[in-house]
């Protein structure tokens, strides 16, 4: 993968910097008018920054992974991204167990209907422009919640690793959640390789990826890691589902919507570990980490939300939701 095409003066000067041009220093992040979860230029080089800490790009010398440059613009593009997610999602008061509090938030959440409508009334086109842009997380499904793993002991760190070694195919490559997503990427004649759409999507698809990754760098938000990956699991089983009705309903074999139905059956069973085995765990050795589980699941929430509506939207203005380069 290469470094994707510059969207504003953010990715511009990271581009530049990361391509060998050292000398001018970075522009000042400034918070305008548009939420930074659609900004698509600070979104962007979010994503590139924390790219260099999972697979990096072919143009890239593997060492910018630690120029001190590039993680302090790094931490300049989190300040108003981490602001307005604590300001949005942080809960106020929290107490109880998190595997009640996780089931509370969830069952309040009311999102918007993108899985029925996947299910019953998207064409072909639309079904494409859906697994296109959940390519961009699905090619790494599990990598940023493996992140926690070596900042866990004991039963929590047991939970985690049971249901990251499924959505690793439990030692099968081709049961690897990700090889799942390419045959199902094949069918609808996309290309599978990793990152091919970055450049294509819009700021929102890479804020749901951006959100795990921010999590997924800093020790400090390992109870927001964790709580993030329990409403993913908590919330899997019927979209899923619908998913898969949807892609049989427009022609998809058993190999091809069994990406959908492997999480079916997986995700009910995991919906349990990260509710119990995994938060409750982590909350009885960390007290304090509650609020934190339950804002990485709010965040989780509200981030698909927003990602499903802009999508909703789009077709029915019948246009599609595309970065500015895309």
């Amino acid at each position: 993968m290469h470094l994707p095409p510059s969207r504003g003066p953010l990715t511009h000067w990271l581009t530049n910097h990361l391509r060998g041009g050292r000398t001018v220093p970075p522009p000042a992040v400034e918070t305008q008018d548009t939420p930074p979860w659609a900004d698509e230029d600070l979104q962007l080089a979010l994503w590139c920054c924390y790219e260099l800490h999972y697979r990096g790009f072919d143009d890239v010398d593997e060492s910018a992974e630690w120029d001190l440059d590039v993680l302090a613009f790094r931490a300049e593009l989190e300040r108003p991204w981490t602001e307005w997610l604590t300001a949005t999602y942080r809960p106020a008061v929290v107490s109880g167990r998190p595997s009640r509090l996780l089931r509370e938030l969830i069952e309040a959440d009311d999102g918007p209907p993108l899985a029925a409508y996947l299910h019953r009334h998207a064409d072909l086109e639309k079904f494409r422009e859906f697994v296109l842009n959940r390519s961009v997380y699905q090619l790494k499904e599990a990598d940023p919640h493996s992140f926690g793993i070596p900042r866990l002991d004991g039963a929590t760190k047991a939970a985690l690793v049971e249901i990251q070694a499924d959505e690793y195919g439990g030692g099968r490559p081709e049961r690897m959640h990700a090889e799942l997503f390419r045959t199902t990427m094949r069918w609808l004649g996309l290309d599978d390789t990793y990152g091919r759409y970055v450049a294509e999507v819009p700021a929102v698809t890479l804020a749901i990826s951006n959100v795990m990754s921010l999590f997924a760098m800093h020790r400090r938000w390992t109870g927001s890691l964790l709580g993030h990956l329990a409403a993913l699991e908590m919330t899997s089983t019927l979209p899923n589902r619908r998913y898969a009705a949807g892609a049989t309903r427009l022609g998809a074999d058993p190999a091809a919507a069994r990406y959908f139905t492997e999480h079916v059956e997986a995700d009910a069973v995991h919906e349990q570990i990260a509710a119990h085995d995994l938060c409750d765990s982590y909350a009885q050795e960390h007290p304090e980490a509650t609020a934190d589980i339950l804002f990485g699941a709010a965040c989780c929430l509200g981030l698909d939300n927003l990602f499903a509506q802009q999508l909703l939207d789009s077709w029915e203005a019948g246009s599609r939701p595309r970065s500015e380069a895309g």
